[in-house]
């Protein structure tokens, strides 16, 4: 789940719950802890105090909280995001109150269709694996040895080989 999905499924929650959406200001402290910020650097991007931020984050972590039945703070809310949007796109529910409504999906979250398996990533993660294969060639190692490595087939690195 990427920081896109995260807060769509976070409003998708919010709304649920509290028939409002998201504000800037909690799309700002949800993002900013989803990147492993500090309230500090949040409330700096949102142009706010720090204790502003905390007092926001605050607040939705006591709704989620509520929502999921289970303790959400800044340390945990990824994985209880992840966690809570998985149920919902198994189930076909959506979370609200303390409990979990049948009938109704959130969004159009797809967590096992990431970013990570676009066009561009796919290319970027080849490009990785051959510049990988091709530095520990000049230090010496064996296709096998760089197999082994790596965690790829024989056939896979003699490939590199054939493409240079």
């Amino acid at each position: 789940m990427n920081v896109k999905e995260a807060l769509a499924f976070a409003d998708e929650v919010v709304f649920a719950k509290t028939g409002k959406h998201l504000d800037d200001m909690q799309v700002g402290v949800i993002e900013g802890v989803l990147k492993r910020q500090k309230y500090g650097d949040i409330a700096q991007t949102l142009n706010c105090t720090e204790g502003y931020a905390k007092d926001v984050g605050y607040e939705l972590w006591e709704l989620f909280s509520d929502v999921f039945g289970e303790d959400v703070n800044k340390l945990n809310l990824r994985s209880a995001l992840i966690r809570k949007s998985r149920i919902s796109n198994v189930t076909g529910s959506v979370i609200s109150g303390n409990h979990v409504a049948r009938g109704h999906v959130i969004g159009a979250l797809n967590v096992c269709t990431s970013q990570d398996e676009s066009p561009e990533f796919l290319r970027g993660k080849q490009r990785a694996k051959m510049e990988a294969i091709q530095r520990l060639q000049a230090v010496g190692l064996t296709d096998e040895q760089i197999a082994q490595c790596l965690d790829l087939t024989l056939e896979e690195i003699r490939q590199v080989d054939l493409t240079e």
